[in-house]
């Protein structure tokens, strides 16, 4: 960073500084939005955007080469009249990244010059020409695209440390993206009684990025089709350097007729698997000093001093309506072998024994007992029963990728009109928060690359894209003018310089 953009970036730090100071208290006799005398003109020379950040991630997609391959792999024009397929693309992507929320938000970028000067571009799609875009992609263009964003990310992945591939973690998961509409093709009512899709997600737990998003009817099971993109998947990360690799998935993708292939392919696995009456009969019959304590690490550590707990609200209403409550009272776990019917070797079977406590009102019932059981070809030696328990219980975090996929970069809203078109959407607005993903591993400053990575999208977008910029326009270069203070802006403007000199691959 200049030594002038540093100088002015502590000035305003200061003088915001003293405006917030927490000391300062002072009896007002008016509210403090009191307003004031003001008026609205027009700038005749003087252009600006709300998303001066926007020029940080195009500069990033520009130096890992997003465009160029998203160009070599997709061929869905003959000709380009004006726009190629990289265009159409960007453009959905960058239109989510700017703070929009579904396709008719492109018309307020199309028509904002400083926009599109900061991007280079003459012109950009607008929401009707993207809308026929998506309807004109078929399976193999989805395919290709998500082929294009592969090549992207090996390169990507090349700037992770060592100790960072030695594991990669998938995980699997479906979900609902339920739709009002009624004459989307495709669509389909789902066990909850909603109508719409039932979307594949497989993403990687080490960099939070998805590796596939498929669409499929909403009658599908969570588990149509995954061993397809799973394998995939195995293939993508080794390709990409990652030493081992491992599966992790609820009981839905416990499927029993792929482990021996996996395990004699070196892919670990670790599924949760349905508590079936002869596994809680195995688990009954053995002895109790069979099972030990399961110890959970602590949510958080307490760093100044312990504070008195407030009242559970939940809790007391519970008791005074006389409602049921259970609460875990102690976690054992144990380890068994089991041989699935259609493999021919056993596996290790994690069983977890909950004890659980049961109150009614005042009146304390009969405790009870149930079984969790998690089935992996992870060896004792790299892996306990009880880490297998806590591996399983870290592809939780997928739940919260996914939620990022519905509210986040509303890659869910199925804009469209069928389920190809749908499928684009997804894997293409799915590229938003890949970004953010791939642009944590590359950033110049480490100390804030895991605080990016653990980032949701919207704190993203307002902390780094939502940054007021003027846009100058030179002879030679496009200048973004940063107009207020953020604590981002070092990381933007440092990032934009360093992206510009560098090229990823």
């Amino acid at each position: 960073m200049k030594v002038r953009d540093k100088a002015i970036l502590s000035e305003r730090k200061a003088r915001l500084d003293v405006r917030l100071d927490p000391e300062w208290q002072e009896e007002q006799d008016r509210p403090m939005l009191r307003g004031g005398v003001q008026r609205f003109e027009m700038s005749a020379r003087t252009n600006a955007i709300p998303c001066g950040g926007i020029g940080l991630v195009h500069e990033f997609a520009r130096s890992i080469g997003l465009a160029e391959s998203i160009d070599a792999h997709l061929h869905v024009f003959k000709r380009h009249f004006p726009y190629h397929e990289s265009d159409h693309v960007l453009n959905m992507i960058y239109n989510v990244v700017a703070g929009g929320t579904c396709l008719e938000d492109i018309d307020r970028l199309r028509n904002d010059e400083s926009y599109m000067d900061t991007l280079g571009a003459l012109r950009i799609p607008d929401q009707t020409t993207a809308g026929d875009f998506l309807r004109r992609c078929q399976v193999e263009d989805i395919v290709a695209l998500m082929r294009a964003t592969h090549e992207v990310r090996r390169r990507v992945w090349k700037r992770l440390p060592k100790k960072e591939r030695a594991l990669a973690l998938i995980d699997v998961d479906g979900t609902i993206a339920p739709t009002l509409g009624e004459l989307k093709q495709g669509m389909d009512l789902s066990y909850k009684g909603e109508w719409g899709y039932a979307p594949l997600i497989v993403s990687l737990a080490n960099t939070r990025e998805v590796l596939y998003a498929v669409n499929r009817p909403g009658n599908q099971v969570s588990h149509a089709n995954a061993p397809v993109y799973m394998d995939s998947a195995v293939m993508l990360v080794r390709s990409g350097g990652f030493a081992k690799v491992r599966l992790r998935g609820d009981t839905d993708f416990s499927l029993t007729e792929h482990f021996d292939r996996w395990d004699l392919d070196g892919v670990q696995f670790v599924f949760g698997i349905d508590a079936h009456a002869l596994f809680v009969a195995r688990a009954q019959a053995l002895d109790s000093a069979a099972f030990r304590p399961l110890k959970r690490r602590a949510k958080w550590t307490v760093k100044t001093t312990t504070r008195a707990r407030r009242e559970n609200v939940k809790e007391r209403i519970v008791r005074e309506r006389g409602f049921t409550s259970l609460t875990t009272e102690r976690e054992e776990v144990a380890e068994i072998t089991y041989q699935p019917s259609k493999s021919r070797r056993s596996y290790r079977m994690v069983v977890l024994k909950k004890t659980i406590r049961v109150e009614q009102g005042q009146l304390r019932l009969e405790d009870e007992v149930r079984y969790f059981f998690y089935v992996t070809n992870v060896p004792c030696s790299e892996l306990s029963a009880e880490a297998v328990i806590l591996q399983a219980n870290a592809r939780c975090d997928q739940e919260n990728v996914i939620e990022q996929l519905k509210n986040g970069v509303r890659a869910m809203r199925m804009p469209s009109d069928g389920l190809l078109s749908n499928w684009a959407y997804l894997v293409i607005v799915a590229q938003a928060w890949n970004l953010k993903a791939w642009m944590s591993i590359c950033l110049p400053q480490q100390d804030k690359r895991e605080v990016l990575r653990r980032m949701e999208f919207r704190r993203f977008v307002n902390e780094l894209v939502l940054v007021p910029c003027q846009v100058l326009k030179t002879a030679r270069a496009v200048v973004l003018r940063i107009l207020a203070w953020s604590r981002w802006a070092g990381v933007i403007i440092d990032g934009h310089r360093y992206f510009r000199e560098q090229r990823f691959g």
